[in-house]
């Protein structure tokens, strides 16, 4: 298939191109810093330079590249919880999620796209018993700062959903642990290796639909339907022919 992934070189998306790569996909990948370009190339990614802002030109790279799927892996944090810059970088991740998704769905329609799998987050539930499922509400009560990260997720998890050309599928993601995230080992409940959540996007390709939890069986949320429906697994690695690859275009 022709994929094109958006964030090609964030922490998932260079283990995603990866792992794309390697099952045969033709895979464009975006970066908005010309020196990743290189990057892309070195491992078999066809790179474009563009900022998901930017509608008309992402518009075009979409049409250019003649797609299948489309792939939301995009995020803008670039501070750890607690230091400085990581307010800033909460509400770029807003944006991002806002803006950036109704540009990217945009592009994806006008390019004939049917199918589109998005990054989201598992950790945006209202309070509830037990494991959180697909189907429960998300805290849209929260008081600010929550307030703004669930307002980004119920923005873009609408326009990936309920956009009527698309099959649309959302990967609610737990917090990511592993090389190259901020944590060595899971933080807290849900969690997910940074290796398993890019595998998840790799089988949802041609399967699934809907929402699906991506997590570990930490007690904060059931993933049954993503291991069901996807195949999913959260004890899942990179290959180390894979690492290599991605070390070396580190």
């Amino acid at each position: 298939m022709r994929i094109f992934l958006a964030g090609a070189t964030g922490v998932i998306g260079r283990r995603l191109a990866l792992l794309l790569r390697d099952a045969g996909h033709d895979v464009t990948g975006t970066t908005r810093n010309p020196d990743k370009a290189a990057r892309l190339q070195a491992i078999g990614v066809t790179p474009v330079v563009v900022d998901v802002f930017d509608a008309d030109a992402v518009t075009q790279a979409a049409a250019d590249s003649r797609l299948d799927v489309v792939i939301r892996q995009l995020t803008d944090l670039p501070s750890a919880p607690g230091t400085p810059g990581y307010a800033a970088g909460q509400e770029a991740n807003r944006r991002l999620r806002i803006e950036g998704t109704s540009n990217l769905v945009r592009a994806a329609t006008m390019a004939g796209v049917r199918r589109m799998i998005a990054q989201s987050i598992a950790f945006v539930y209202a309070p509830g018993e037990g494991l959180r499922e697909e189907s429960d509400p998300l805290d849209v009560a929260a008081e600010p700062p929550r307030q703004f990260t669930v307002q980004g997720v119920v923005a873009l998890e609408r326009e990936v959903l309920q956009t009527s050309a698309l099959a649309g599928v959302v990967l609610r993601y737990g917090y990511l642990y592993g090389p190259g995230t901020w944590y060595d080992a899971p933080p807290k409940p849900p969690s997910v290796h940074v290796d398993a959540a890019a595998h998840a996007a790799l089988l949802a390709i041609d399967k699934g639909s809907g929402v699906y939890n991506i997590a570990e069986d930490d007690g904060a949320v059931s993933s049954s339907k993503a291991r069901r429906e996807l195949g999913f697994d959260p004890a899942f690695r990179m290959p180390a022919r894979l690492a290599q690859d991605m070390e070396g275009s580190a």
